[in-house]
C-alpha cells in the first residue's frame, strides 16, 4: 500500500502525521510512504531522516499525492478540507481529523467525489482502541499545557514556598471537567505544588480526581444522567447548566487560576463561567479555556487571545497542542501507525472491514456513500435513501 504524507498548512500547526519511525515499521508491514518535503521541518525531523527510515520524499503537494492510496493529515477540517478534496482522486482513502460531527456535510462532499475518508475523532472508546486514540493523546498534551500556560500567565508561584522573606502560599488551582485534558491538568498542577481541586458533572469522575491527587469539588446538583457511552459528559438542560453556574460562582472566587477543559462532542463548548462570574473572582486570578475552540467555557474567552477583563486574565488557546511540536507528533504518529497496521492486512493492503467496530465508528464515506450511520443521522439520511448517499 502506497501512504502520503502531506505538509500541513493549517495556521499554527507545527505537527506532522508521521514521524521517521512510524514510517520504518511501516515499511515493516508492508506500506510504501511518501512524505511532502519539510512536512517534518517544525517537529524535528529533516528529509534526510525520513529518507533513512525508507521513506520517499515528494517535491510538492501533487508529487507526494500521485498514486497514494492513504493519505495522512492532521488536520481536514473547514477550508482546509475543500482544499484537500481539490487535490485527491477517486478511490484514494483520506484519514486525519476532519471535525465529523459539526461537519457533516463533509462526508458527503467525498463521496460525491468516491473519496473514502477516515474521521479519527470518531474512533470508539473501547480497550484495544485505546492505542489509535487521537482525542485522548491530544487531550493529555493539551491538559499538561494549560497549567504550564496559566504557570506563565499568574502573578504567583504555584509551589508553598518558605523563605527568609516569610512564607508564600501555594496557587488554588480548580479544574473543571475530569476527562482526559482535566485530570492530565490536575496532575501536572499537583506536581508544580498547587493546591487542586476539580469538579465534573460525571459522578464516576470523583475516583478520578482523587486518583491524581487533587480534591473533588461537590455542589449537589448532580443529574441522573450525566455520562455517554463513550465516557464524555452529556449536554445538559438550562435549568441544570443554571444552577451549576449558581453553585459554581462562590468556588471561582477563592481560586488563583482555573483551567476549564468542558466540551460535548458535535456542540458548541457548554458556557460554565458567565461574565458576572468573572467580575466575582479576584484580580490577578487566571482563566486558560481549553474549550476556546468551540466557543468556550468562558462567556468572556477569545478564541487565540490573552485578555485582561478588570484583573483577570483569560486565555483562549488555539490548537494548544501544537506548541509541542516533537511529541505531540509522536503521539499523532503512533495513533496513526496503530490504526494503519489494524487496517492493513498480511498482503499489506488496506482493508476496511465493516463488521469491525473500529472501522465502522470512523470510517464516515466509502465507495461514493456516506456509510456513518451517526453521520446519515446528522445529514438526514435514512435507510430508503441509503443508495443515493
Amino acid at each position: 500500500m502506497k501512504i502520503a504524507v502531506i505538509k500541513e498548512h493549517l495556521a499554527g500547526e507545527t505537527r506532522v502525521a508521521l514521524l521517521p519511525t512510524n514510517v520504518a515499521k511501516l515499511a515493516k508491514a508492508g506500506c510504501e510512504v511518501t512524505i511532502e518535503t519539510q512536512a517534518g521541518f517544525e517537529a524535528g525531523f529533516t528529509d534526510q531522516d525520513y529518507l533513512d527510515s525508507g521513506a520517499r520524499i515528494g517535491a510538492d503537494r501533487a508529487q507526494t499525492l500521485e498514486g497514494a492510496e492513504l493519505v495522512l493529515t492532521l488536520h481536514a477540517k473547514g477550508e482546509e478540507f475543500d482544499r484537500l478534496l481539490e487535490h485527491l482522486a477517486s478511490g484514494q482513502t483520506l484519514m486525519g481529523m476532519m471535525d465529523p460531527l459539526m461537519h457533516p456535510e463533509n462526508a458527503q462532499k467525498a463521496a460525491d467525489k468516491g473519496i473514502n475518508t477516515v474521521a479519527l475523532e470518531l474512533i470508539p472508546r473501547i480497550t484495544r482502541a485505546q492505542s489509535m486514540d487521537v482525542l485522548s493523546s491530544n487531550a493529555t498534551i493539551a491538559g499538561y499545557k494549560a497549567v504550564i500556560q496559566a504557570a506563565e500567565l499568574t502573578p504567583r508561584l504555584l509551589p508553598m514556598m518558605m523563605t527568609a522573606a516569610g512564607t508564600l502560599k501555594p496557587a488554588r488551582t480548580f479544574i473543571m471537567g475530569a476527562g482526559v485534558a482535566g485530570l492530565q491538568a490536575c496532575a501536572t498542577a499537583k506536581r508544580l505544588g498547587a493546591v487542586v481541586e476539580a469538579y465534573d458533572i460525571r459522578p464516576a469522575a470523583r475516583e478520578q480526581i482523587l486518583s491524581v491527587g487533587a480534591r473533588p469539588v461537590e455542589l449537589d446538583i448532580e443529574d441522573a444522567d450525566t455520562e455517554s457511552s463513550g465516557g464524555y459528559a452529556k449536554e445538559q438542560s438550562a435549568d441544570f447548566i443554571a444552577k451549576q453556574q449558581q453553585a459554581m460562582a462562590n468556588v471561582l472566587a477563592q481560586q488563583d487560576i482555573v483551567i476549564t477543559t468542558a466540551a460535548i462532542p458535535g456542540r458548541k463548548a457548554p458556557t460554565l463561567i458567565t461574565k458576572e462570574m468573572v467580575a466575582q473572582m479576584k484580580p490577578g486570578s487566571v482563566i486558560v479555556d481549553l474549550a476556546a475552540e468551540t466557543g468556550g467555557n468562558c462567556e468572556l474567552t477569545q478564541l487565540g487571545e490573552v485578555i485582561n477583563v478588570n484583573g483577570v486574565i483569560i486565555s483562549g488557546p488555539a490548537n494548544i497542542v501544537a506548541s509541542t511540536a516533537n511529541h505531540g507528533s509522536q503521539m499523532f504518529g503512533t495513533n496513526l501507525e496503530n490504526l494503519i497496521r489494524h487496517l492493513v492486512d498480511d498482503e499489506g493492503k488496506l482493508v476496511f472491514d465493516f463488521d469491525d467496530e473500529i472501522v465502522h465508528d470512523t470510517v464516515t464515506a466509502y465507495q461514493g456513500k456516506v456509510v456513518n450511520p451517526r453521520i446519515r443521522d446528522l445529514l438526514g439520511l435514512t435507510a430508503d435513501n441509503k443508495e443515493e448517499a
